[in-house]
């Protein structure tokens, strides 16, 4: 029997320089995780994509698709209601905090003004950080070209 050639190597093309990947802005961000489809649509119900794809940097504390399920039936269809615009606008921008604020340095703080103009209170418990007591954050510092997000488990509602 005759042996099989063996095949030619392949010519590994030689190492280019890959440019740093461009991060996208917090609303593009948001969409490409996809487990922020109740948040996107609330924001763009709001009228809020241009400000959030705006310069800032924000520090956005997003909720998750399941954050926003846990709240009582028909609240956030509600919300996205047109009559409702303002109670939804002032609940995202109570979710929004002017600069960057990484990980590092939110567990340094006892609280943080929102864009809305209302302050959320920050804990510490455990090496847990937690908003306004109940709320925690579960996943930190992902950079956006416009700031960074950080993932709650629950809908922050401003203080009426």
């Amino acid at each position: 029997a005759t042996p099989t050639p063996e095949p030619e190597p392949t010519a590994i093309p030689e190492p280019t320089a890959t440019p740093e990947p461009e991060l996208a802005d917090i609303v593009d961000t948001a969409v490409a995780d996809g487990r922020f489809t109740t948040l996107v649509a609330a924001v763009e119900a709001a009228g809020l994509v241009e400000t959030l794809k705006g310069e800032g940097p924000f520090t956005v504390f997003a909720p998750t698709d399941d954050a926003f399920a846990a709240l009582p039936e028909g609240t956030v269809e509600s919300l996205l209601l047109p009559e409702n615009k303002q109670a939804l606008t002032d609940i995202l921008l109570y979710h929004v905090v002017s600069g960057k604020v990484m990980a590092a340095d939110v567990v340094g703080l006892t609280s943080a003004t929102t864009v809305l103009g209302k302050d959320l209170t920050i804990t510490v418990t455990d090496g847990r950080v937690f908003l306004n007591d109940t709320v925690e954050v579960i996943i930190t510092d992902i950079e956006a070209s416009n700031g960074v997000i950080h993932v709650i488990d629950a809908v922050l509602l401003p203080p009426q």
